[in-house]
């Protein structure tokens, strides 16, 4: 039987940021990769097996609150990101905030794009097992390089010429984004073309609207702003370009890279600590506009530079690979949907028995015909031991072998007791109370872990 997965987004409704590529990215990469897995579906009413929320709209805030199934929350930005990005007065930021938080502790799972951001999520007291980082994903499909005639023809519908070097900066027009450093760097290398792609896609709200605005108007004369293209226009942004340049000072996992790398573009970043684990170094870094103007003039002007910068981008792109970012996705989804199907089976021991198996002194049981074996050997039970009216510490503890004996008598109930004594360390008060039952089960185990109130199910 499917998994039934339940998308509910938004994200496709803003356009020119970059959570909505990636919600439209990783749901095509399930429907054409996992349909045989997983019965997937777009903001439908109802219970399923996992509602997965990609944005976080107030009525995604209800609907995990009220729908049944796993409930996981794409983590596309976090809290301090939003500085920089939105410019709100401070009682309505704070507010965001502290929503945002109190949604995203709210689901059972977390995904991120950027495993640097798990100790920032373990910060705000998320549990560090809630989060699974999942990298993005982007298809090569949909972005690749054009043969040159088809490249130049797309030069020639933005006014740039064959021998123009033409660096091109990609992402909503913020101050998070670097688009300041953007202008500044293209006044420092006045023969080569600079091309922005992006705009105000949350309007006047944007951090620093009206000074970026006034630039987006009236750039320097090697600047063009062109505006939000829409995504399936991308590629043409790509094959137009030399260089992808993002002087940005926060990101997550900009789509714009991976969208790059396909077309093996070098990639000019700032150096942030957060590209180090997910882009393995394959890149030119700079710290200040002065690097970052070095850097584009040495790939414009040196030919070995540019080829070993184009490997990196191959790199990046290789490893981002459709097969290796689907399994990720199909083993998460799997995992949690087990894990929501399994039971917790209690057998309740005495305070004695219970230190015994703390000890490691008792490794086997002894239960009577109330319990049911098969339930005690299916994968999808957990069992755990526990002290007689006490919950609060439990053994989760793992049958390795399973024997039901039934139609006993008394000698021949004595001596299987006495025969597996050595594990079962039975009280002579016990061997003599159990030896009198016609009906015993042996139950072998291995300790998997102790388990404190938290840890248990108390469904």
């Amino acid at each position: 039987m499917k998994i039934k997965i339940n998308m509910l987004s938004t994200a496709d409704t803003v356009e020119g940021q970059g959570v909505g590529s990636a919600y439209t990215e990783m749901l095509h990469l399930l429907q054409e990769g996992a349909s045989h897995l997983f019965d997937i579906t777009v903001n439908e009413p109802g219970d399923v097996d996992i509602n997965h929320f990609h944005t976080v709209d107030p009525i995604h805030f209800f609907k995990l609150k009220a729908l049944r199934g796993v409930n996981v929350m794409a983590v596309h930005f976090l809290p301090d990101t939003l500085e920089g990005s939105i410019n709100l007065p401070f009682v309505a930021f704070s507010a965001l905030k502290f929503y945002v938080i109190d949604l995203y502790k709210s689901a059972d799972y977390l995904t991120v794009v950027n495993p640097i951001f798990k100790k920032d999520l373990i910060a705000l007291g998320i549990e560090p097992e809630k989060i699974r980082y999942i990298p993005n994903y982007v298809s090569k499909a949909k972005f690749y390089a054009y043969d040159d005639q088809k490249r130049q023809e797309v030069r020639d519908r933005y006014g740039l010429k064959r021998e123009d070097f033409v660096v091109i900066g990609v992402g909503q027009v913020q101050h998070r984004k670097g688009v300041l450093d953007f202008i500044d760097v293209a006044k420092k290398c006045p023969d080569i073309q600079f091309v922005w792609a992006g705009g105000f896609s949350f309007g006047i709200v944007t951090d620093g609207y009206f000074e970026l605005k006034e630039i987006v108007e009236n750039p320097p004369a090697n600047v063009k702003f062109i505006g939000i293209i829409p995504r399936e226009q991308m590629n043409d942004i790509y094959n137009l370009s030399d260089v992808l340049f993002m002087p940005s000072y926060n990101e997550l996992f900009p789509m714009s890279i991976l969208e790059a790398a396909n077309l093996n573009k070098p990639l000019v970043l700032r150096n942030l600590d957060l590209y180090k684990d997910i882009l393995f170094e394959k890149y030119l870094q700079g710290a200040d506009n002065d690097e970052f103007a070095t850097l584009l003039r040495q790939l414009k002007d040196d030919p070995e530079l540019y080829a070993k910068a184009e490997e990196f981008s191959n790199t990046i792109s290789s490893y981002y690979s459709k097969e290796h970012v689907l399994k990720q996705w199909i083993d998460f989804y799997t995992e949690i949907h087990h894990k929501s199907t399994i039971q917790d089976e209690f057998i309740k021991v005495t305070p004695e028995d219970f230190t015994k198996v703390l000890e490691g002194r008792k490794r086997m049981l002894v239960l009577d015909g109330r319990y049911d074996v098969s339930m005690l050997m299916d994968p999808k039970v957990n069992v755990i031991l526990s002290i007689r009216f006490e919950r609060d510490f439990a053994i989760a503890i793992n049958p390795t072998n399973i024997e039901h004996f039934d139609d006993l008598d008394e000698e021949s109930a004595l001596h299987l007791l006495l025969k597996h004594q050595d594990k079962l360390v039975l009280s002579a008060k016990d061997i003599y109370k159990y030896s009198r039952k016609p009906e015993l089960i042996l139950v072998e185990f291995e300790v998997v872990k102790h388990l404190e109130a938290p840890q248990l199910n108390q469904n």
